[in-house]
C-alpha cells in the first residue's frame, strides 16, 4: 500500500451516505365559500393531523376567499374551516408525494339555519424531495456532502454517485452511455444537445445538485434512453447581498504507474490543478440579481495507453499513445430575476463559458519484439471552445397554487476552433501535416409549458420548437510525406428542425398512483457535405414518432410501495457521430463519421420497490431495454493495411436487462452508509454492415453477451464540531464494448472536511483513486485483426480547498 493510501485508510473505517438534506413538503391552496357561491373572506383555517388532532398550520382566507397553506408534509390530516355565521365544517384531507403544488376543491359552508350535507374526503399530493423520491423515478444528490470528490469535475463528482459508471469520459447509467446531459433542466451546448460532452471540464464547484432520472416522462425531449442526468447549479436567493468563494488546490499524476517506450518525451507527473470560484447574489424587493463565475486549471495525463495488435498474417504492432494535456475552463453565469407582482415573473439570464486545450502527444510504434521503431507520431492539439448563452423566462401563477404557465427563449452559441500539427517520422522519412477544424453552433429553442392541479392530481402540458445548425469546415494541409486523406476534408453543414407537442396527466389516491403521458415529436435532419468528398454524400432523414410513457404504483402501506415503468425513446446520432472527416488522434486508429447513420429506437420497462424504515431505506429496480438500430463503433482494415478505421454503424438489435438495489442506513448520529449494486445482462445480436470509408469491406459480428455489474459504497462519519470524513469503493466487474470486453476495474476514494469560521468556512482535504488500481484494460476483437490495451491515464490525485460564505 502507497503513502497516500496509509494516509488516508483511516477516513474508509468511517461511512455514510451522499443523502440529499431535504424534506417533502407541499403548498396547497383553495377557496371557501357559501352554496350561493359568494367568497367568504376571513374565514379560519386550521390544518390538524388526523391521528392526534396535533396543530399543523392556520391562516385566514383573503377578500376573494382564498387561502394557502405552505410546507405541509405528506401525511393524513384534517381541514377545519370555520367562519361567523357558518357552522363549522371538518374534513380528512391526505397529503401525497406527486405535485408540488395542487388546489384543493372549492370548499363550501353552511349558513347555521341549514341542513348539513356530507363532504366528501380530499386528496393532495405533494413532491417529496429527497435522495429517492417517492416516484422512484428520480435521484438527487447534493455536491456539497460528496466530500471525496470536492474540488474536481462534474464528471468526476459523478463516479461516485449510485447507478453511475464512467467509461471512456462518458458517463453510463445502469451500463448504458446514451445519457442525456441537461443543466438546470435544459439541453446546452457545454454537455451537450441529445448526448453528453465536456463534464471532465466543468468544475463541480459550479453545481448544487445532480439529478438521476432513469423513467424520463413526455416533457422531457425524447432522447437519451438510459436515462436523464440533470445538473442544478448554484442559484443563491436570500435577501441583500450574500454568496459564497472558494479555491481549490491540487496534484494529480503522483509518480510513473507505467515507463514510457523508448525515444519519446516524458508523461506528465505531479499535474497542478487550480479552481478559484465565486457565487453572488442581491436581492431587494422584486429584483434578484445573481452573478456565478469559476475558473478551472488543470493539468493531465489525459491518455497513456499501451496497445498490442495482432493481424491474421502474423505481423505484431505495439504502440502507445500519450497525451499530456493542458485545459482552462473558465464559465460565468448572471442574470436578475423581476418578480413584476405575485402573479408574473420574468427571468434573463447569460452565460459564457471558455475552454482551451492543449493537447501534446506521442505514438511510438515498434515491431513485435520491440527490436525496431517502425513510426513515431507527434502531435500537438490547440482547440478553444467558445460558448455564449442567453436566456429569456416568463411565469405567469395563476390564483391557484401550483397552476402556472411558463414560457422561455433559449438561444446557443458554440464555436470549435480545432488545430492539429502532426510530426510522422518514419526510418527512411520525415514528414508534417496539420489541418484546422471550425465550427459554429446555433440553437434556438422556444417552449411553453402548462401545469394544472387537480383534485386527485394535475395535468401538464406543453410546445417545444428547436432549430440547430452546426456548419463545419474540415482543411487538411499536407506536408511532404503527407499520410493525411486530404481529399476527405471540405465543408459541411449539419441542419435539425425538431417540433415537439406533450402531454401528461398524474394520478394519485391513498393506494394508487398513476402517470400517463405522450410526447409526439416530428425530426428533420438534413447532412450537407463536399460534393468532392470521395466516399460519402449528402444525407438526412425525418420522421414523426409517438413517445409514450406510463407509471404505476400501489402503495401497500406508508412504507412499501410497488411500481411498474414503461417508456419510449430514441437516440439520435449527434453531429459528431456523423462527421465525414477522419480523426487522427490515434495515428493507426481512425475515427470516421457516417452520414448515413441512423436513430436507436429503445423501449425501457422497469419495476420498482422501495421499503422504508426510521433510519434508512431499501430502493430496488428490475429493468429491461430492447433497442432497435443499436448506435456503435465498428473497427475494421482494408486489404493490404495494418490501419483500422472505427466507423459509427447500425448493429441491429441489443438488450439490456438488470437489477439495481440501493440500501440506505444510518447506524447512529456518528455514522451512516449507502451501499449501491447492480447487476445486469448484455447482449448485441449477430449482425453485419459494410463500412464504406476508406473503400468499402463488409463486416459481421457474431451475437455478444456478457453478465456485469458494479458495487459502490459510500461511507461518512460525521464528528463533533463540523468535522466529517467519507471513503468510497467502487468495483466495475468486466463488461462487453463493441467487438471486444473491458476487464474489471476498482478504486478507492477518500476526503475529509471541517467546518470554521462558525460554520461559515469550510476547509477539505481528498483523494482519488488512492491505491492506484484504476487501469482501463480491452481486448477487441476484429475481421483479420485483434489488439489489446492498457491506459494508465492520471486517476490518482489529491485536492486542498477552502470555501467561505458571506
Amino acid at each position: 500500500m502507497n503513502k497516500a493510501a496509509l494516509l488516508f485508510f483511516p477516513a474508509c473505517l468511517v461511512v455514510s451516505s451522499l443523502v440529499s438534506a431535504q424534506t417533502a413538503s407541499v403548498t396547497a391552496s383553495g377557496r371557501i365559500t357559501g352554496k350561493d357561491k359568494t367568497a367568504l373572506p376571513y374565514a379560519h383555517i386550521i390544518l390538524k393531523k388526523e391521528k392526534d388532532s396535533t396543530f399543523i398550520a392556520g391562516t385566514i382566507t383573503n377578500e376573494e376567499g382564498r387561502f394557502s397553506l405552505t410546507g405541509i408534509k405528506p401525511d393524513h390530516y384534517l381541514l377545519e374551516t370555520s367562519v361567523t355565521g357558518y357552522k363549522t365544517q371538518i374534513q380528512p384531507i391526505f397529503i401525497g408525494s406527486l405535485s408540488e403544488f395542487l388546489e384543493i376543491p372549492t370548499v363550501e359552508l353552511i349558513q347555521e339555519q341549514e341542513n348539513e350535507t356530507k363532504i366528501e374526503a380530499i386528496t393532495i399530493t405533494a413532491t417529496k424531495k429527497n435522495e429517492i423520491d417517492s416516484r422512484l423515478d428520480k435521484k438527487t444528490y447534493s455536491v456539497a456532502d460528496n466530500i471525496s470528490q470536492n474540488g474536481g469535475s462534474v464528471l468526476q463528482s459523478m463516479q461516485n454517485l449510485p447507478g453511475i459508471t464512467v467509461q471512456d469520459g462518458k458517463v453510463q447509467l445502469r451500463g448504458n452511455d446514451k445519457v442525456t446531459v441537461l443543466i438546470d433542466g435544459k439541453q446546452t451546448a457545454l454537455t451537450g444537445f441529445g448526448s453528453q460532452t465536456g463534464l471532465d471540464n466543468i468544475p463541480a464547484s459550479a453545481i448544487d445538485k445532480i439529478e438521476i432520472i432513469n423513467n424520463p416522462s413526455s416533457k422531457y425531449d425524447a432522447n437519451g434512453n438510459a436515462g436523464i442526468i440533470n445538473i442544478i447549479m448554484k442559484k443563491n436567493k436570500q435577501n441583500g447581498w450574500n454568496g459564497k468563494a472558494g479555491f481549490t488546490t491540487g496534484l494529480g499524476s503522483l509518480w510513473v504507474r507505467k515507463e514510457n517506450l523508448p525515444t519519446i518525451r516524458p508523461q506528465y507527473t505531479l499535474t497542478p490543478k487550480i479552481n478559484p470560484s465565486l457565487s453572488v447574489n442581491y436581492r431587494k424587493n422584486k429584483v434578484n440579481i445573481f452573478l456565478q463565475a469559476d475558473n478551472l486549471y488543470t493539468e493531465t495525463l489525459n491518455k497513456n495507453e499501451f496497445v498490442t495488435r495482432t493481424y491474421d498474417n502474423g505481423t505484431v504492432i505495439n504502440s502507445q499513445l500519450k497525451r499530456n494535456r493542458n485545459t482552462n475552463f473558465f464559465t460565468t453565469k448572471a442574470g436578475i430575476d423581476w418578480n413584476i407582482d405575485p402573479q408574473n415573473t420574468l427571468t434573463i439570464s447569460g452565460m459564457y463559458g471558455s475552454e482551451k486545450i492543449i493537447d501534446r502527444g506521442d505514438q511510438p510504434f515498434f515491431n513485435g519484439d520491440m527490436s525496431q521503431r517502425l513510426r513515431l507520431w507527434q502531435f500537438l492539439e490547440d482547440e478553444l471552445k467558445t460558448t455564449v448563452m442567453g436566456t429569456a423566462s416568463y411565469q405567469h401563477k395563476f390564483k391557484e397554487a401550483g397552476h402556472v404557465l411558463n414560457v422561455g427563449f433559449n438561444y446557443t452559441f458554440h464555436r470549435e476552433d480545432e488545430k492539429y500539427f502532426y510530426d510522422n517520422y518514419l526510418p527512411s522519412s520525415t514528414g508534417t501535416d496539420a489541418f484546422k477544424l471550425l465550427s459554429d453552433e446555433q440553437v434556438y429553442d422556444f417552449n411553453i409549458d402548462y401545469v394544472k392541479p387537480l383534485k386527485y392530481g394535475r395535468i401538464e402540458t406543453g410546445i417545444k420548437l428547436r432549430n440547430r445548425s452546426i456548419p463545419t469546415n474540415m482543411n487538411f494541409i499536407p506536408g511532404a510525406n503527407s499520410v493525411l486523406d486530404v481529399s476527405a476534408g471540405g465543408k459541411a453543414d449539419y441542419k435539425e428542425f425538431i417540433p415537439a407537442v406533450y402531454g401528461n396527466y398524474v394520478f394519485e389516491n391513498e393506494k394508487w398512483e398513476a402517470e400517463l403521458g405522450l410526447r409526439l415529436e416530428y425530426v428533420k435532419i438534413q447532412y450537407d457535405v463536399n460534393p468532392n468528398h470521395p466516399t460519402y454524400k449528402s444525407d438526412g432523414y425525418n420522421y414523426t414518432q409517438p413517445f409514450p410513457n406510463f407509471r404505476l404504483a400501489y402503495k401497500l402501506d406508508d412504507r412499501n410501495k410497488f411500481s411498474v415503468f414503461y417508456n419510449k425513446r430514441v437516440d439520435r446520432p449527434n453531429e459528431v457521430d456523423i462527421r465525414i472527416f477522419p480523426k487522427y488522434d490515434d495515428a493507426e486508429i481512425i475515427k470516421v463519421g457516417n452520414p448515413a447513420l441512423r436513430p436507436q429506437f429503445t423501449n425501457s420497462i422497469e419495476l420498482g420497490y422501495k421499503h422504508n424504515w426510521d433510519n434508512g431505506y431499501l430502493y430496488s429496480a428490475l429493468y429491461h431495454r430492447f433497442a432497435n438500430g443499436t448506435i456503435t463503433r465498428i473497427s475494421s482494415i482494408v486489404p493490404d493495411s495494418t490501419l483500422i478505421y472505427a466507423i459509427f454503424q447500425n448493429a441491429g438489435k441489443s438488450y439490456n436487462t438488470g437489477l439495481e438495489t440501493i440500501w440506505n442506513q444510518k447506524i447512529s448520529d456518528l455514522y451512516s452508509l449507502n451501499v449501491n449494486g447492480n447487476i445486469y445482462r448484455n447482449q448485441i445480436n449477430a449482425f453485419t454492415v459494410q463500412n464504406l470509408y476508406p473503400q468499402p469491406n463488409t463486416f459481421s459480428a457474431d451475437q455478444q453477451t456478457a453478465i456485469s455489474g458494479n458495487i459502490k459504497m459510500n461511507n461518512v462519519f460525521h464528528f463533533s464540531k463540523g468535522f466529517d470524513m467519507q471513503c468510497t469503493l467502487v468495483y466495475l466487474a468486466p463488461d462487453i464494448i463493441p467487438q471486444g470486453r473491458i476487464q474489471s476495474r476498482f478504486s478507492m476514494d477518500a476526503g475529509v472536511k471541517k467546518a470554521i469560521q462558525k460554520g461559515k468556512g469550510e476547509l477539505f482535504l481528498n483523494a482519488t483513486d488512492l491505491l492506484n488500481t484504476m487501469v482501463i484494460k480491452k481486448a477487441v476483437q476484429g475481421n483479420g485483426f485483434a489488439y489489446t490495451s492498457n491506459d494508465y491515464y492520471e486517476t490518482q490525485g489529491v485536492r486542498l480547498g477552502y470555501s467561505y460564505k458571506f
